[in-house]
């Protein structure tokens, strides 16, 4: 959801900042830098640079690492960084790395335990939806499947932050509008490589999904992420439009190209009990963009903090962390990237007001939350290096593997 369909309010969350910043160019750095990076103003690649400094918060001193990113520059453009699967998880340089980003920081929420149900591993694949060069790689989770901090009124796990084909960034909601067509007539389809199916529903899990298991899609309710596993579940696999098997229990592995397995629960699953083998079935999947029409080449999960160059309503001004966020301005032409240092000393980090403040206050019209704590990592090259290297300390002391991030690409 954004201003085009609903402000997220006109009330102007309290200014917490003891130092304001008066704009990104002219923010002084003070104290010592992380081992290895870059002076402020450091060109990475044309149209992106790097610069860090410091924010008095009312916790404390906090060190900002930041990206600036120019999408007016031709050669310059934002995708997804991802490991190669929704259930998988790694560093944000080796993403980085892997795909060939000049810069770039970590992304969405994710599925990163699984006490609260012996037996069942948690799979990393992220709370909402992903889309990446264009492609749909999953849907969100239902609200209460999320894990990460609560979230402020009036968002949900499907607002995103997205690149459209038009090179503009914007914030905005992916709803999954599916079908599973039958010879009985359609069933609706309501996830899309997920870790947490609805109650009663049935979601597909295709060859992005990875290996990890599916049977924690069938665990917890829309409103209670720690409810026990559902026992009443059924899976069909389907390969090149007919249905090849069926078992009772959602299984794992690799699912190959081609092939869509349907996982049900309660409902979802006497609605499988009645396909059999050879049936035909139709799959279709997309995601559609509650705001814009401009189709996205890249988005990602997390929440908005700023709408319009005003804080969203209710965002809490209690919890100081080490974070992550992104923001927006010029039309949607520039961003930010900003990651937090999580060093000893600078580990009381900004409260998610905070948040909201410090990016208006370096330019931003809108901005958005992403992981933060162990997760907050900015990685950029050096000059004339051909790998990234981590600009900030991570707060576990060394990068946290993740499922997705935001690569920022520089072509000659």
């Amino acid at each position: 959801m954004t201003r085009r369909q609903k402000r997220f309010g006109a009330g102007r969350a309290a200014l917490t900042l003891l130092t304001a910043l008066s704009a990104l160019a002219g923010a002084a750095l003070v104290g010592a830098a992380p081992a290895g990076a870059a002076q402020p103003g450091t060109e990475i690649a044309p149209g992106v640079a790097y610069d860090e400094f410091d924010i008095a918060a009312g916790r404390g001193t906090t060190h900002a690492h930041v990206l600036t990113v120019d999408l007016r520059n031709p050669h310059v453009r934002l995708d997804l960084l991802h490991p190669g699967a929704v259930a998988a998880r790694a560093t944000v340089s080796q993403q980085a790395t892997a795909q060939g980003a000049v810069a770039g920081v970590n992304g969405d929420f994710f599925n990163i335990s699984e006490a609260q149900h012996p037996g069942v591993q948690a799979t990393g694949a992220s709370v909402g939806p992903a889309i990446a060069r264009g492609r749909a790689l999953k849907a969100a989770v239902p609200n209460g499947q999320r894990f990460g901090p609560a979230l402020p009124p009036g968002t949900s796990t499907e607002n995103v932050l997205g690149v459209g084909v038009d090179r503009r960034a914007r914030l905005d909601g992916l709803s999954l509008v599916g079908s599973i067509r039958t010879g009985e007539g359609r069933l609706p389809l309501r996830g899309l490589n997920q870790y947490a199916l609805p109650v009663g529903s049935i979601g597909a899990f295709t060859a992005a999904w990875g290996s990890a298991s599916r049977v924690r899609a069938t665990c917890g309710t829309d409103t209670d992420r720690a409810a026990p596993c559902s026992t009443d579940t059924y899976e069909v696999t389907v390969r090149r439009g007919k249905v090849v098997s069926t078992a009772d229990t959602p299984g794992s592995g690799p699912i190959s190209s081609g092939t869509t397995v349907l996982v049900g629960r309660e409902a979802g699953a006497q609605q499988l009990r009645k396909l059999f083998a050879g049936e035909r079935v139709k799959v279709r999947h997309r995601l559609v963009a509650s705001a814009s029409r401009i189709p996205y080449r890249f988005a990602l999960g997390g929440y908005p903090v700023l709408d319009d160059g005003q804080p969203l309503p209710g965002l809490d001004n209690r919890a100081s962390a080490v974070r992550t966020a992104v923001g927006i301005s010029d039309g949607g032409r520039r961003l930010l990237l900003l990651a937090l240092d999580g060093a000893p000393e600078f580990r009381t980090g900004l409260t998610v007001a905070e948040v909201a403040s410090v990016m208006r206050e370096l330019g931003s019209s809108d901005a958005f939350s992403l992981d933060g704590g162990g997760s907050s990592t900015l990685v950029a090259r050096e000059p004339g290096a051909a790998r990234v290297s981590v600009r900030n300390h991570p707060s576990d002391g060394v990068e946290r593997p993740v499922p997705n991030g935001i690569g920022v690409f520089s072509t000659p």
